[in-house]
């Protein structure tokens, strides 16, 4: 079966998180994605986290199945003969450099362009243009920038990050669809153009939802946050609003039985309007359902903390999986909080390649996350990581057409290998 992206070629230079996201995905999907790595060191999180002595970290691994990696020193000027070789025959170039590394390096975006006309630069940056488009930005940074962290936690407390990494593996999957976009454009063009995510815009898109409560401000309080139904007032700009659901119906997580010892013994509830007299009767408040304290959306808003404290008396009789199962029946929304090992051990996950098992040479096996995009016709296969360098010669052979007697003078430039520190005199 034909992968979707098979005959594309990206060349690979990005590192950490946000760019091999991107690149991971297209890797997925059937691309064939070149990872330029620097000569003896490589992509930094090879080292980073390391759980096994000697050996490519998690960090590392789970950002890069499907890749190929070849080592070249971009400074030597063979490597840059071998660069040149390469995007001409690339169709995509992806980096996740600071700004002006690129030129630094002495491929500016009108160099690339008169090399090969019909190269795509797609690029990851922090900031778009501005006054802190040269700053540099990490995950939390950016989540920060981008108006989630405002947005999240209690009323109460400190702006909070997210543990999903919504800044940098949540831009990677945008530029992963702009390139798919310029791809498909090219077909009709024939041109390449260049395809920018900024980290800070793409928290932002995923955030859409406190700015559309942002100009919703401006003309009343926002009734569906908790803190209306208590009567506090709203200041200028959105709150933090805890666990209340952000499509505007009354939500909360709960305890479940065993809370006292395990972390994650919870249950997310919402109060749906539909199914308000369902709710009545499982928890046992029948009355509920008539009397005009509790029977209206309106008239339970003040009454949230009272009506979720009654709803909790019943979920903490309850395993999450308990409650889960019988609340569904009745389609009232919910779900359980899962903790990563209930999710890595989920059998389901296992069967539909959301989680998968691959087995790598030096560290063995281990679970990573699959494709979470599936294609009916395109199924994914996740395979492992490249060591480094492991297709230096491979590619330089099979994509750049080099002879063995190129090969071997590429080798010898030292273009591949670690740059020779000069002795002190």
């Amino acid at each position: 079966m034909t992968k979707a992206l098979k005959g594309v070629r990206i060349l690979d230079f990005t590192h950490v998180q946000s760019g091999p996201t991107c690149t991971q995905l297209l890797a997925w999907f059937g691309a064939d994605v070149i990872k330029v790595e620097r000569p003896g060191v490589g992509d930094i999180t090879r080292g980073q986290l390391q759980d096994i002595p000697n050996v490519d970290s998690l960090y590392f691994t789970m950002l890069n199945h499907n890749k190929r990696s070849i080592t070249l020193d971009t400074k030597n000027p063979k490597g840059k003969e071998v660069l040149t070789e390469l995007i001409k025959k690339c169709d995509v170039l992806v980096e996740n450099f600071g700004p002006g590394v690129l030129d630094r390096m002495g491929f500016p975006w009108e160099k690339i362009q008169a090399i090969n006309p019909k190269m795509i630069v797609a690029s990851i940056k922090g900031f778009g243009p501005g006054p802190y488009e040269d700053c540099k930005v990490y995950e939390n940074v950016a989540q920060c920038t981008g108006g989630a962290a405002s947005t999240t936690g209690f009323r109460d407390g400190l702006p909070l990050v997210t543990g999903a990494q919504i800044g940098d593996s949540g831009t990677g999957l945008h530029l992963a669809l702009g390139i798919v976009t310029a791809l498909y454009q090219r077909t009709h063009s024939g041109k390449g153009q260049k395809v920018t995510a900024a980290m800070q815009d793409g928290v932002l898109n995923l955030a859409r939802v406190k700015l559309r409560d942002q100009q919703r401000l401006a003309h009343g309080p926002l009734k569906e946050y908790s803190q209306f139904g208590e009567g506090i007032p709203f200041g200028d700009a959105v709150p933090r609003a805890g666990n209340d659901s952000g499509g505007g119906q009354p939500g909360r997580i709960l305890k479940c039985k065993g809370w006292e010892t395990d972390p994650n013994a919870y249950i997310y509830f919402i109060t749906q309007a539909p199914v308000w007299e369902k709710i009545c009767d499982v928890i046992g408040e029948p009355t509920w359902k008539t009397d005009p304290n509790y029977a209206k959306p309106a008239v339970r808003l003040p009454r949230l903390n009272e009506i979720f404290a009654r709803i909790e008396q019943w979920t903490m009789t309850k395993t999450k999986f308990e409650a889960m199962e019988i609340l569904n029946k009745d389609d009232i929304p919910c779900g359980p909080i899962l903790s990563m090992k209930e999710i890595a051990e989920d059998q389901s996950l296992r069967a539909t390649g959301t989680v998968v098992e691959v087995d790598h040479p030096t560290r063995g096996k281990y679970i990573s996350v699959g494709n979470p995009i599936k294609l009916s016709d395109s199924p994914s296969e996740v395979e492992r990581s490249p060591l480094l360098g492991e297709h230096t010669d491979e590619i330089l052979r099979s994509v750049l057409g080099f002879s063995d007697h190129q090969v071997a003078d590429i080798h010898k430039s030292g273009a591949l290998e670690p740059p020779q520190k000069q002795a002190a005199e």
